[in-house]
Parts: structure tokens; C-alpha cells; sequence
């Protein structure tokens, strides 16, 4: 009974309970009516008087800017881009580059009366200078525009209208399949969207301050915001000359820039003198800049105006270890390469960039990525970094500034590059070579993908070259008697017991003369036709499968004793050129010319390939990677081979090659009746060699030949002890 009682309680009490909530509303309701007042929106806040109105409810409808949820901002990235999930496998056209020599790039040719600004001009000078331009589009596996694409602002002098009819008329066009975009500036006032004002179908896109949210991964390309004046070839070398200890600079952290006083991007530089304290942390801005700042200015700018004046920026950036990258009216700014170059590690404040070249580089190896939102804890997180951590940032902002960011050439070839590895997965760049040295620009994976069969990995890999090397002898007299210099020769190479083979290049008027003719060797001879052409020494000859390249002239005079002191060095310095013949570049003031010299002097800066060790590698890289231009120039003038060898290796590893042991003359003057003068007694053989080297600097952007004064010697060369002791006795007789 009791039971039934309390059951009966509860129900009652959950029907008032229910009866309650079901006619609160209209209760409310009477009540607020009985009282004459009308319903409020939501939120009903106590301090509604006290709040500022920021926006009326139908401007905040109308407003497409930067408070529109993720959803509509997607919404408007599809409609900008039809193709928003395009990737390689959907939206490009893989029978067009079937075969791996067949990644060729066609440039549609400009029209008439075209306006083509000075930073376009430099893209399509890079792709037209290029080792994978062709004329013909028939052969092109990728097209770039000969319209300027690079600012879409349509407030801009240098937009260009009415693209999108112009591109359809294009009978290649083809919906923009494997057609690639260069853009820098995208949208306008003021929201400056990434609207192109085209529709760019299936095109893949390189742009500068591309949003993580629209970037297509593995199939558009971020690239560096560079300014007009950036260097078509070459660029300046990074500010870093010498490590110092500690690394830390005067200053802590810098930046000094403009301030936006409304608009997209000014939450972040409006913030920024709230770190500024004058010492070892120097924030600077200035709303000094448009027509009509004075309109617009508040009651900061006098007086941020005032310090802006007082700080050079170029003294900034050499002495500051961090340097602040906000993001201005776009995600991207001009100070980020700034930064890179002067080795002032950037702190990053621009959320959702995607940063340059992101398929590849390894940015937490260069960069601090702050948070626009946490600005003030910036100082605190740049003055943990430890000194060890600094000094590695700061080494590989030199290393990523020079391998890709340096020329308007590296950052369209990397570009390109990033493409080609697309499209031959199977044959591609690993993450390590393209952010060790030397860069993925001086890797080619068609010689191979494995890091051990390079020369400049061996020390990171803890690896050692192999210890035999192959002779390749540059042959161009012919054979008329046993007692040639090259029978010498021959003899000596082959007593060497490194030697795994010899071949000897003939590029003689005279035909191969027959096997019989050749003297027996203790190793493998192989005779081989050079086509008379002086550039066939450094082509990447089959049958060279030892590491080591011994590179001889015909009549250079050695010991076998010399050439293996040569090998050992080289082996220590496997990336570097090791030889004998030294010459030296130098610049001439008055002609405003490099020279080239042969003069005895105790500094040198390239070693002849007349007798000489490096890696097989750079007859890859000679052949494939240097510009046809420059080997039909060698093979025009049947000189100056060796020059460019030098230049090259010199671009790869930023140093100078390496002398061995003194010897004043390797060169045996031709004595026999019958053969021809040696080139290099011609008269007009070293005016040649001098319009070489400043051709050759012409095309590389810079002089990669560097000055050395070190040279290696043999243990106790030429001292006064006994000679049993000495492992290279027969050196000190030359």
C-alpha cells in the first residue's frame, strides 16, 4: 500500500513538472506583453549599452571578407576553381611524357603589342633557357602561357584583361591540362581573394602566398612572392660568411615595415609594437605609405613614424638573429627571401600559408612558425632557441637561399623539377637530396635514386669511395710510333695498382687504328670513337664503372707514383676536382672582365683535366645538365673543356678544387715528325680560354670559381730524412 502511494506521488509530480515546461513559453510570452515590451534578439546581454557596435547584422551578410565561415569560403574557392580537387592522376595527361627524355616544355609565343611585365619576362626567359624548352609543341609534355598571369589585382597597371577568351581560343589550351600558371598577386581591394579572374580548368597552378585550405598537394606548386629586381640568374651569395660563436647577433628579434591601418592583414602589423622594447627586440612600423595616409592615420602613427626613422632596415637584417615575416595585404611578403638571404631565421606569422616549394623542403629546419593569434609570445619562444639550434637554422636558410631562392632561373627550375618528379615518380628526388647539399636543382635522378652513388653524400652516409679508378685518356694525334707520349703514358697508368681500366677517347683525323697497334696491358684497354669531339671526354661513357674518373691528355707526363699519392687525396675529397695543372682567374678592373692566367703563382683556382681525378657523376652533369650551347661552344673551339669542368663542379660543391703535390711542367712537347702542334702552344689557344671564362660566368649568373692556396704533399715531402722512410720517394725527383 505504501508502495503504491509513493508511485502514484512521483507521477503526479512529473505531469506538474512536464504541464510546466510545456506552457512556460507562453507564459513568459503574457507576461512580457502585460509589461508593453517587445522580445529581444539573442544574446541578451546585461551590457548591451556598454558594447561598441562593430557591424550591423545585414553588413556582416554582405561582407565577403575575412569573417566568412570555412564553408563559404570554400564555396567561393569553387566557384573561383572548377577543378578545386584536381591532382595528377585526374587532371593530367600522362601520354604526353611517356618517355623520361620527353619532359619538354613549350611556351606559347607572345602576341603582338603584348604586355609582358619584367618579372613575367624573367619566368619565361628561364623556361626558354632552359634544358627542357622545345619549339615545337608537338613534343611539349607542359605548356606555360604566353600571357602575363602574374598580377590578377584589377586595380593594377600591369593586369592583363580578357584571359579567359583568350586562352580558350588556344587550340592547346585543352580545359589548361598540362598547362602550369605562374601567379604572384591575386584579387584586389579589399579582400584580395584568390580569384585569378579566369577560370584556370585543369591547369596546375605556381603561386606565391597560396592558403593551405585551396592548395592542391601533389599537384600545384607554392612559390617564393620575389620583387622585379630579383636577379634572372645567379644572386647575390647569403650574407652568412663565417659561423660565429655564439651565434647570436645584437639583435634578438626585428622587423621593420608597414602598417595597415584597416583591411585584410592589419589584426597582425597593428599588434606588432607590442613587442617592440627598444633593445634587443626592435619592432617598427610605419603609416607613412599610400595616398591618402593622412586621412587615415590614428593617434600611434606620429609617433611610430617617428622610430621607424631611426632604424636602418639593411643594419637590421645583418645583425639580427630572428627576423618577423607577417603577413601583409596577402599571406606571403617580399621579407621572407629577404630573411633567407641575410640569415636572420624567419618567424612566421601568417596563418594558413602554405610556404614555398612545402612538396619538398623541410621548413622546420629554416623557420620558427609563430601564430598570428599569439603574438605575444613570440620573444619568449625565439629566446629558448638554444645557440646549437640557431646556428643550424641559421645555416640551412644559406643552404635553401642558394640551391632555390636566389635567381628567378632556380625558382622556375625548381618549379619545374618539382613537376618532373611528379610525373616520373618511379625516377625522383627522395625529401634528403633536395634539402642536403647541394640541392635537388644539381641532383639528377636519371643517373640514379640511391644517395650512395653521389659524390657529396659519402660523408653524411659515413661511406667511402671505391679503390680503383678508371683512365680515360683524350687521344687526338695519330699513331705513328711506339716511342709517342701516350705509349708512355700507358705504361705508367697501368702499373698503378688502383687502376681497374683504361679507355682512351680517339678524336684524331685518323681512324681508330687497329687493336694490334695498342700495347699489351696488364688491365682492360678499350679504344672508343670520340666523334672529334673535345665535349665526348666528359660524356657519361658506359664503360666507366669505377667511381673514380683519372682524366689525361695524351701527352701529360707522370710517374706512377704521382698517380696514385693523386688517388689517395681524392679519395679523402671525393666531390672535388684532385689534380696537378693549376690555373687561376682573376678580374680586370679596366676591361670590367674576368682573365684567366697561367702564371706560377702560390694561388690557384682551377686544376686542368689533363691529369686529374673526380667522380663519374660529373660527366652526368656535364652532359645532361649544362646547356648545349656551352658544349657545342667547346666543341666549336676544340677548347676550354676543362674550364667548364671546373666551373661546374665548383657550382656544385662552393669550393676550389684541390692541388697535389708541385710540378712545374706534365705537358711532353710533340718532337715527332708528323704531328701536329699541341693546342695550347697556339697563340689564339689562350685568348679562347679567356672569352671562355667570361661566357661561361654569363651563363652560371656568377663566378663559382673560388681562390685556394692549399695544396697536399706526400708525408715528410722533400725534408731532410732518410729516404727509406718516405712512401713516395720518387715524388721530390720531379
Amino acid at each position: 500500500m505504501q508502495a503504491r502511494k509513493k508511485y502514484v506521488l512521483l507521477g503526479l509530480c512529473s505531469f506538474c513538472w512536464l504541464l510546466l515546461y510545456y506552457l512556460q513559453d507562453r507564459l513568459l510570452g503574457f507576461l512580457a506583453y502585460r509589461r508593453g515590451e517587445g522580445a529581444r534578439p539573442w544574446p541578451d546581454w546585461l551590457d548591451r549599452d556598454l558594447l561598441p557596435g562593430f557591424a550591423e547584422h545585414a553588413e556582416l551578410l554582405n561582407d565577403g571578407g575575412p569573417g566568412d565561415s570555412p564553408r563559404q569560403r570554400r564555396q567561393a574557392w569553387t566557384g573561383i576553381y572548377k577543378d578545386s580537387r584536381c591532382r595528377m592522376e585526374t587532371c593530367f595527361d600522362f601520354a604526353r611524357c611517356q618517355a623520361l627524355s620527353a619532359f619538354r616544355v613549350y611556351v606559347y609565343p607572345p602576341e603582338k603589342s603584348e604586355r609582358v611585365s619584367e618579372s613575367y619576362r624573367k619566368i619565361l626567359t628561364s623556361v626558354a633557357e632552359s634544358r627542357y624548352y622545345t619549339s615545337d609543341p608537338r613534343e611539349a609534355c607542359l605548356f606555360v602561357l604566353g600571357i602575363d598571369t602574374l598580377d590578377r589585382d584589377q586595380l593594377s597597371t600591369q593586369f592583363v584583361p580578357n584571359v579567359d577568351e583568350r586562352i580558350r581560343g588556344y587550340p592547346l589550351w585543352n580545359d589548361g591540362r598540362n598547362h602550369v600558371i605562374f601567379n604572384l598577386y591575386s584579387g584586389t581591394w579589399p579582400n584580395y581573394t584568390e580569384d585569378l579572374g579566369f577560370n584556370m580548368g585543369q591547369a596546375i597552378l605556381a603561386k606565391a602566398s597560396l592558403n593551405t585550405e585551396h592548395f592542391r598537394p601533389g599537384f600545384d606548386v607554392s612559390i617564393p612572392l620575389f620583387s622585379k629586381e630579383h636577379p634572372q640568374k645567379g644572386g647575390e651569395r647569403g650574407w652568412l660568411v663565417r659561423n660565429t660563436v655564439p651565434p647570436r647577433r645584437k639583435y634578438l628579434l626585428m622587423f621593420k615595415g608597414k602598417r595597415y591601418l584597416t583591411g585584410i592583414g592589419s589584426d597582425t602589423r597593428n599588434a606588432l609594437h607590442h613587442i617592440h622594447n627598444g633593445k634587443d627586440i626592435v619592432s617598427l612600423t610605419t603609416c607613412r605609405h599610400g595616398k591618402d595616409w593622412e586621412k587615415h592615420k590614428d593617434a600611434r602613427c606620429d609617433r611610430d613614424n617617428r622610430e621607424y626613422e631611426r632604424f636602418d632596415y639593411q643594419e637590421l637584417l645583418h645583425n639580427s638573429t630572428f627576423c618577423l615575416v607577417p603577413r601583409g595585404r596577402r599571406l606571403g611578403s617580399f621579407r621572407f627571401l629577404e630573411s633567407l638571404q641575410a640569415a636572420c631565421i624567419p618567424v612566421l606569422l601568417s596563418n594558413g600559408w602554405e610556404l614555398p616549394f612545402s612538396d619538398v623542403i623541410q621548413w622546420n629546419q629554416a623557420v620558427v612558425e609563430g601564430d598570428e593569434r599569439l603574438l605575444l609570445q613570440v620573444p619568449s619562444t625565439v629566446r629558448a632557441v638554444s645557440p646549437d639550434r640557431v646556428l643550424a637554422l641559421r645555416q640551412r636558410t644559406q643552404m635553401l637561399w642558394d640551391a632555390y631562392f636566389s635567381s628567378v632561373d632556380k625558382i622556375v627550375l625548381t618549379t619545374l623539377e618539382i613537376i618532373k618528379d611528379r610525373v616520373y615518380s618511379h625516377i625522383s628526388r627522395n625529401k634528403f637530396m633536395w634539402n642536403a647539399l647541394p640541392g635537388g636543382l644539381l641532383v639528377l635522378p636519371e643517373y640514379s635514386t640511391h644517395l650512395a652513388h653521389y659524390p657529396f653524400y659519402y660523408h653524411s652516409l659515413g661511406i667511402s669511395p671505391g679503390q680503383e679508378f678508371t683512365a680515360v685518356i683524350h687521344a687526338t694525334s695519330p699513331l705513328l710510333s711506339q716511342s709517342q707520349p701516350i705509349m708512355k703514358l700507358l705504361q705508367v697508368v697501368s702499373k698503378s695498382k688502383y687502376c681497374s681500366q683504361i679507355i682512351i677517347l680517339w678524336n684524331s683525323e685518323k681512324s681508330l687504328p687497329q687493336r694490334s697497334k695498342w700495347p699489351p696491358m696488364p688491365v682492360p684497354l678499350i679504344v672508343t670513337d670520340g666523334r672529334r669531339k673535345t665535349s665526348s671526354r666528359f660524356l657519361p661513357h658506359a664503360a666507366i664503372e669505377t667511381e673514380a674518373v683519372l682524366s689525361l691528355d695524351e701527352d701529360t707526363v707522370l710517374l706512377t707514383s704521382e698517380i696514385n699519392f693523386a688517388f689517395h687525396v681524392w679519395r679523402s675529397f671525393p666531390e672535388r676536382i684532385v689534380g696537378y695543372p693549376p690555373r687561376s682567374h682573376f678580374w680586370d678592373p679596366v676591361k670590367k672582365a674576368w682573365g684567366y692566367t697561367s702564371k706560377w703563382t702560390n694561388e690557384y683556382s682551377i686544376v686542368l683535366t689533363g691529369a686529374a681525378f673526380y667522380h663519374r657523376y660529373y660527366h652526368h652533369l656535364f652532359s645532361h645538365y649544362l646547356p648545349s650551347s656551352l658544349r657545342a661552344l667547346v666543341d666549336r673551339t676544340a677548347n676550354c673543356e676543362d674550364i667548364l669542368m671546373n666551373f661546374l663542379v665548383s657550382s656544385v660543391t662552393h669550393m676550389p678544387p684541390i692541388k697535389v703535390a708541385q710540378r712545374k711542367q706534365y705537358k711532353e712537347m710533340p718532337t715527332l715528325q708528323g704531328t701536329k702542334m699541341a693546342p695550347w702552344a697556339n697563340p689564339e689557344h689562350f685568348t679562347q680560354r679567356q672569352e671562355c671564362v667570361n661566357t661561361f660566368a654569363s651563363w652560371f649568373g656568377y663566378m663559382p670559381l673560388m681562390h685556394s692556396q692549399f695544396r697536399l704533399d706526400p708525408v715528410l715531402f722533400k725534408d731532410h730524412v732518410s729516404v727509406l722512410r718516405k712512401r713516395y720517394k720518387d715524388l721530390e725527383r720531379v
